[in-house]
C-alpha cells in the first residue's frame, strides 16, 4: 500500500519547543504532594516507583500518539474516541475529563490559598485559609475571564520565573542534604507497604496526555520528532522530581512529614517545614515564589483548558456575556468548594487521578488496539512496541492505580502518617 505523503508546506519545529510544551504541563503544583505522599515510603521505593510509573505513563501518551497518527493534524482527544471507539466511551472519556479539570481547579484554589497565607504571613498578615482562596481565585480568573492571549502572555513569564526560582531555592537544599535523612529515616521500619497508596500521585503528576494532539498539529505528521519530544518533556518532569524529593527527604526527616501529614499536607505547609530549614531569607524567598508561580501557571493552564471544553460544551460565544457565563460556570463549583474544604489540596489530587487512569491511561491503549484492528496494514510511521503485551500492560497499570486509590480511601490500605 502506497503510504500517504502530507502534502502541507514543511514548517520548521524545534524539538526543544514540543519538549518544553510537555514538560511545562507535567511539571506545577502537583509536585508539591510527591514528598507528602512519599513519605511512607521513603527515599529508595520513591525512586522506584517515580521510574516505573513515568514510564508507564510515557508509553500511554504513545498509545494514543499512535491512534492520532491515523487521523488529520488537528484532531481533538473528543474526535479520536467518538470514532475509534464509539459513544459510550466518548461520554466516559468527556465526563473523566471534565472531572479532571474541575478536581484539579479545586486544588489549586486550596493549594493557592495554602501558599498565598504563607506569603503573607511572612510580613504579618493572616487570612482565614478558604479567604486566601477566595483572593487567589478571583485574581486569576479575571485573567482568564480577559483572554486566551492574556493567560498565554503570563503564563510564558510565570514559567520562566518558576525555572529561574526553583533552581535557586533547589542548588541550595540540594547542598545541604543529610544522607543519614535520605538513606537511612528514621520512624517505623514499614516502607514498601505505603507504595500502593501513593502511586495515584505519581500518575497525576506525569499528566501531560491532553497535548498529544496539539503536538501532532503543531508538527504535522512528523512522529520521529513528536515521540522525542513527548520522551524528552517527560524525562524533564522526571529528573525535577527526583531533585525535589532528594532535596526534601534529604532536609526534612521522615519522622517530621507525619506533622505536615497532619495539618492537612497542603502546599503552604510544606513549604513553611521546608522555609524553617533554608541557610537564608533569600533563599526562603526564591522558594515562596516558586511555589506561587507553579500554583498560579497550573491553575491558569487548568483552568483554560476547562472555559474552553464548557464554551463548547455549552455553546457559549467569544461576547463578554458569553464569556462571563462561560466563567461562571467554570470558576463557580470549584470556588465554592475551596470555600467549604480549603485544605483538600491532597485529597483532589488523588481523586485527579482516579479520573485520569480512564483518559490518560485505559483510552489511550483502547485506541492503539483498535487503529491495529482497523488498520492493519497502513503504515502511519510509528508503531509503539511490544504488540498487544505492551496494551494490557498499560490497562492493567490504570485498573491497578485507580484500584489502589479507592482502597486508600476505604482505609484497606496504609497511608502513612494517618
Amino acid at each position: 500500500m502506497t503510504k500517504h505523503i502530507n502534502a502541507e508546506p514543511v514548517v520548521h519545529r524545534s524539538l526543544l519547543g514540543g519538549a518544553m510544551i510537555i514538560a511545562g504541563t507535567t511539571v506545577g503544583a502537583g509536585m508539591f504532594s510527591l514528598p507528602v505522599v512519599s513519605a511512607g515510603m521513603w527515599f529508595s521505593y520513591s525512586m522506584l516507583t517515580l521510574l516505573g510509573v513515568w514510564l508507564s505513563m510515557l508509553v500511554s501518551g504513545l498509545f494514543l500518539l499512535e491512534a492520532n497518527l491515523h487521523f488529520e493534524p488537528g484532531a481533538s482527544f473528543d474526535t479520536l474516541t467518538k470514532t475509534l471507539l464509539g459513544q459510550f466511551w466518548r461520554i466516559v472519556g468527556g465526563a473523566s475529563i471534565a472531572f479532571v479539570l474541575y478536581i484539579l481547579s479545586y486544588a489549586y484554589i486550596s493549594g493557592g490559598g495554602s501558599i498565598v497565607n504563607h506569603s503573607l504571613q511572612a510580613v504579618g498578615v493572616s487570612l482565614p485559609q478558604s479567604l486566601a482562596g477566595l483572593v487567589f481565585a478571583l485574581l486569576l480568573a479575571a485573567v482568564v475571564l480577559i483572554s486566551t492571549r492574556a493567560v498565554d502572555r503570563i503564563t510564558t513569564i510565570m514559567l520562566g520565573g518558576m525555572i529561574i526560582t526553583f533552581f535557586l531555592a533547589i542548588s541550595d537544599l540540594l547542598l545541604d542534604i543529610d544522607s543519614t535523612k535520605l538513606l537511612y529515616p528514621d520512624g517505623e521500619t514499614r516502607f514498601a507497604p505505603y507504595l500502593l497508596a501513593a502511586l495515584p500521585f505519581g500518575l497525576a503528576s506525569f499528566g501531560y496526555h491532553g497535548n498529544v494532539p496539539s503536538l501532532v498539529k503543531y508538527y504535522g505528521k512528523r512522529p520521529s520528532t513528536i515521540v522525542k519530544a513527548m520522551v524528552v518533556g517527560t524525562f524533564i518532569a522526571l529528573i525535577i522530581y527526583v531533585c525535589w524529593l532528594i532535596a526534601t527527604m534529604g532536609n526534612i526527616p521522615r519522622s517530621g512529614f507525619v506533622d505536615i501529614i497532619s495539618q492537612g499536607g497542603n502546599m503552604g505547609v510544606l513549604v513553611g517545614a521546608l522555609s524553617s530549614i533554608m541557610s537564608s531569607d533569600w533563599l526562603n524567598s526564591m522558594l515562596t515564589i516558586f511555589a506561587n508561580l507553579a500554583v498560579a501557571s497550573s491553575f491558569l493552564g487548568v483552568t483554560l483548558g476547562l472555559f474552553d471544553y464548557l464554551a463548547d460544551l455549552f455553546g457559549f460565544d467569544d461576547s463578554a456575556q458569553g464569556r462571563m457565563k462561560t466563567a461562571l460556570v467554570t470558576f463557580s463549583p470549584p470556588t465554592v468548594l475551596g470555600l467549604l474544604f480549603p485544605d483538600g489540596f491532597l485529597i483532589a489530587i488523588g481523586f485527579a487521578a482516579l479520573a485520569a487512569t480512564i483518559w490518560a491511561v485505559i483510552v489511550p491503549a483502547l485506541m492503539a488496539y483498535k487503529v491495529r484492528q482497523l488498520y492493519p496494514t497502513r503504515d502511519v510511521g510509528f508503531k509503539v512496541p511490544g504488540g498487544h503485551i505492551a496494551i494490557v500492560a498499560v490497562v492493567l497499570f490504570g485498573i491497578t492505580t485507580a484500584a489502589c486509590h479507592l482502597l486508600a480511601m476505604a482505609d484497606l490500605l496504609p497511608v502513612y502518617g494517618t
